[in-house]
């Protein structure tokens, strides 16, 4: 199950959904809320989170977060709304890629991950 951070695209959560991906999104349930609270929610209804932000790398790596939610980092914001709902979907097709347990990096033509120390 995915966090839709609030920078996420409405559009793109719509066309995951309707793919079959289930979906929690902080702008239709928490709006406003700090990116370490976002962190605190993904990490404790174990969901992977869908963001823009650059942030949530500092925040785990530099700041050395315990125990950190998978992350889905999308670099590229694409010319369409549509753009990461349909790479995320793409990547998820792949049967050689884990989202879990790793921070992941989204660029147009390339998928990078670190993957977190067990």
């Amino acid at each position: 199950m995915y966090l839709a951070n609030e920078n996420f695209p409405v559009p793109s959560i719509e066309f995951l959904r309707s793919k079959g991906f289930k979906i929690k999104s902080i702008q239709e349930e928490y709006p406003g809320i700090s990116d370490g609270k976002v962190i605190e929610i993904a990490s404790s209804l174990n969901l992977i989170i869908l963001t823009f932000d650059s942030d949530y790398g500092e925040i785990i790596f530099k700041y050395k977060k315990e125990k950190p939610p998978s992350v889905v980092y999308f670099r590229d914001k694409g010319n369409d709304p549509l753009f990461a709902g349909e790479i995320l979907a793409k990547i998820l097709s792949d049967s050689t890629i884990s989202l879990n347990g790793s921070f992941t990096v989204v660029e147009a033509q390339n998928v990078r991950q670190r993957f977190y120390n067990k």
